[in-house]
């Protein structure tokens, strides 16, 4: 399976200007630049669509993780907080820290942060990412 994504970037990279889009459609012609990425400013950039990415990743493999354990999510909510820190000339994704919150009726709390801290290693995204991955994850009632 492959699936794809484009950027296109017209410009200096303080002036320019880039526009992001997926195979799929979700996302057409987004636009992304300096400022949305060390500013503040409109528009997306690639840590946030990578946090986007993990968390979706994540809370979908934490979803089958339970399933193999005999338990059903009524709801994951995941967060990533992707850390883009300078480094000399550059800068590098140093972190990712995911926050989940879950309701998973007849989950034991042990139980449950074993199967997230294995989903953690396991999922596709955490795989990819070489950064430091932290997880705080919980059971709602």
């Amino acid at each position: 399976m492959k699936k794809q994504a484009s950027a296109v970037w017209t410009g200096g990279l303080k002036n320019g200007q880039g526009a992001i889009s997926t195979e799929t459609g979700a996302l057409r012609d987004v636009p992304y630049g300096f400022k949305s990425r060390f500013e503040e400013g409109p528009g997306t950039n690639p840590e946030e669509l990578l946090g986007a990415a993990h968390a979706g990743c994540f809370s979908m493999a934490l979803s089958l993780g339970l399933e193999q354990a005999g338990l059903t999510a009524e709801r994951i909510e995941t967060r990533a907080e992707v850390s883009l820190d300078k480094d000399g000339d550059g800068y590098t994704i140093t972190a990712v820290h995911l926050t989940c919150r879950a309701k998973v009726p007849g989950a034991e709390a042990e139980r449950f942060a074993q199967i997230a801290e294995a989903t953690k290693q396991g999922c596709p995204v955490s795989k990819v990412i070489r950064a430091a991955i932290s997880l705080d994850a919980a059971l709602e009632e």
